[in-house]
């Protein structure tokens, strides 16, 4: 290791850190002086990747936890030769650049993931490492075709987020020994010294975790390199480097405190943290030195893909079946999926149902993942023919993420971002809260996870307004990209969970019920055929001349079902719509929509157990919604619908009221 040459680049990389901050006049200066020796010896000594190919399957993975410290990561990238120009690194924090304020997946090439939240990516990085040994130990033989680790940078305030200790948790529970964790402690929080509120001891904590520590000089090149050599060496157990280092390294005034996490040095005193490093005090000054030593490593990237290219074409000759299937999950390709239609008339709840189509689609899709927050009864989530995932079987397609809601999320985002696997989980709808946050960024990331979300109403009867989700379908609707389904019986839960399977621009809810539902024989007109399920909305059962609309989801189509018999027998036409999912309804043709809920026909009535904000744009003025905008309580289910008003007689009465009877 020459450790002059990365000297000089970690000082290049402080410098175009600092002078793009300045330049933006907003950013996070201090974790990228900090850190910029340990990450630098890391990208030069041991990353393996290409930029040339940012895609590569079996490079390595690098997650910048702290994802303020964004300059950090796109100085790195541009020296070691991503498609990221100083331009582009001037660019920071701009509109529509590829250097944004925080790192992003899908806008700057070498970017693994989206991070800002803390302790997500860490969480990311987890399932990155999880997503590595399951592929491992599915398809490498005597040709190892996947081996790569898990590189994380992560802070105090990562760690102190809750999420991180369910995640670290999980990694050290599963033996996850290819995931190595920079932590950057520098006993520095936006407040001030962390003694304010963080004492704990990470070291006995993560030894606790049943990992592998070690604490270092964050900036002694020669320790930094060493104690990934032993991270590295170290591979039954995930490890953590505490690396001790000064937040703001080199600034003579704002080095080890506060003020130099989250404002710009200012003009003087970045001249003067450029002299002190002994750095040139041009703005965005590369010396060719550094891009010269930094080639070196660009070209060893290319002949170390040029080398797996090899030895999988050596693979392929010795495991052609398994090769064609790792070729396919890579590329992302679905087979046909084909699922048993329910025969109407059967009543399931829908949690059930769905748990009877993942046992036909675990036998179809190898790279499909499943998992439960340690509610797998009750979720119905995993086939007769998953094994569980552990250390001592980890070709398992099924995980045990225990009582860890968030930190399951987070682990899904990165199993998906790593490629090759789809993964799904399970917890009860109202424990959606508990994830939210992992749910949005991968709605922001527009990955493919599946959340398999169970006890979707007050139907879950007597565990009370704890377990019963009120406001949950409106707060998740509200989430760009993220694809919401409640099915309304067993057909369209299966047919949930195609277009969830199908959706790569974005994540996808299966909002499931607990109560039984009976399986509709569909009758009416076009709008009942199957294909237009598939529309997000469509007419289960409609009269020729209907003189109102029932909408409903889920469960409640049921009720408005019967109270269109009840209707009916009045003399009334009615057209009832089940809304599958408004996510999908609002993306197909104005001449579509106009069709199924006309202009012309204002009068409607929406039922659904839940809060009523999602439903007013397709009632209208003129329309009424029976919903529930209270939280529930204790009871049996069908006392509560009863008691709540969530009946065909309510909606029979309602429908009576806008007709003027």
């Amino acid at each position: 290791m020459n450790t002059d040459l990365i000297k000089k680049t970690a000082n290049t990389v402080r410098g175009l850190s600092i002078d793009a901050i300045q330049k933006a006049n907003s950013g996070h200066p201090g974790l990228p002086l900090g850190m910029a020796d340990a990450v630098t010896v890391l990208f030069n000594e041991h990353l393996k990747f290409n930029p040339e190919n940012p895609q590569w399957f079996d490079r390595d993975r690098f997650v910048l936890s702290g994802g303020h410290g964004s300059m950090l990561l796109y100085s790195m990238l541009h020296l070691y030769g991503y498609d990221l120009t100083m331009d582009d690194i001037k660019e920071f924090r701009q509109w529509h650049g590829k250097t944004p304020g925080h790192p992003e997946y899908r806008d700057t090439p070498g970017v693994e993931t989206t991070t800002g939240p803390l302790g997500q990516g860490l969480s990311n990085a987890v399932g990155f490492a999880l997503a590595e040994s399951i592929l491992a130990a599915k398809y490498n033989t005597d040709t190892e075709i996947i081996n790569h680790y898990t590189y994380v940078t992560a802070g105090d305030g990562d760690l102190e987020e809750g999420i991180s200790h369910e995640v670290c948790s999980f990694a050290g529970h599963n033996k996850l020994g290819k995931l190595i964790l920079l932590y950057d402690s520098n006993n520095i929080t936006i407040d001030g010294k962390t003694e304010l509120s963080f004492s704990e001891d990470i070291k006995k904590r993560f030894e606790a975790y049943g990992w592998h520590v070690s604490e270092i000089d964050g900036h002694n090149y020669d320790e930094i390199n060493e104690a990934i050599k032993n991270a590295k060496s170290e591979t039954s157990k995930p490890s953590i480097i505490i690396c001790k280092t000064i937040i703001g390294y080199g600034s003579p005034n704002k080095a080890g405190t506060h003020d130099v996490h989250g404002s710009p040095l200012g003009e003087e005193e970045i001249i003067l943290t450029k002299e002190n490093l002994g750095i040139s005090t041009e703005k965005f000054y590369v010396p060719q030195e550094v891009y010269d030593f930094t080639k070196e490593k660009i070209k060893k990237g290319a002949e170390d893909e040029a080398a797996w290219n090899k030895l999988f074409e050596k693979y392929k000759a010795d495991n052609e079946d398994a090769a064609a299937e790792l070729e396919n999950i890579i590329k992302g390709i679905l087979p046909e999926i084909k699922i048993k239609e329910f025969e109407a008339g059967t009543k399931l709840a829908t949690r059930a149902s769905s748990g009877k189509v993942i046992e036909q689609l675990a036998e179809q899709l190898p790279n499909l993942i499943g998992g439960s927050a340690d509610l797998t009864p009750s979720n119905k989530t995993k086939a007769g023919s998953q094994i569980s995932y552990s250390p001592e079987n980890p070709w398992g397609t099924y995980i045990h993420y225990g009582i860890r809601e968030f930190g399951m999320a987070g682990i899904m985002n990165g199993l998906a971002l790593h490629g090759g696997l789809i993964p799904y989980g399970g917890t009860f709808f109202v424990f959606s809260d508990y994830m939210r946050s992992a749910m949005r960024m991968a709605a922001l990331m527009k990955t493919r996870v599946i959340y398999v979300l169970t006890h979707d109403s007050i139907g879950l009867g007597e565990d009370g307004p704890t377990h019963q989700p009120v406001e949950h379908l409106a707060s998740l609707r509200a989430i760009p990209n993220m694809t919401v389904f409640r099915p309304a019986d067993a057909n369209e839960t299966a047919l949930a969970w195609k277009l969830a399977l199908e959706n790569t621009e974005g994540p996808s809810c299966l909002v499931l019920t607990r109560q039984g539902l009976t399986t509709l024989d569909r009758n009416g007109r076009d709008f009942a055929k199957t294909e237009n399920a598939e529309k997000g909305a469509y007419a289960v059962s409609d009269d020729v001349d209907f003189d109102i609309i029932l909408t409903a989801s889920g469960s409640e189509v049921e009720i408005a079902l019967k109270a269109k018999e009840m209707l009916n027998r009045d003399g009334i036409e009615v057209r009832v719509v089940s809304f599958l999912s408004m996510e999908l309804f609002d993306k197909q043709s104005e001449e579509y929509k106009k069709e199924l809920l006309p202009d012309y026909a204002t009068k409607r009535v929406a039922v659904e157990a839940a809060a009523s904000m999602s439903w007013h744009k397709y009632v209208g003025l003129q329309g009424k919604i029976i919903s529930l905008d209270t939280f529930g309580a204790s009871a049996p289910y069908e006392v509560l619908y009863e008691k709540f008003g969530i009946t065909p007689e309510a909606v029979y009465k309602a429908a009576k009221e806008i007709l003027g009877q």
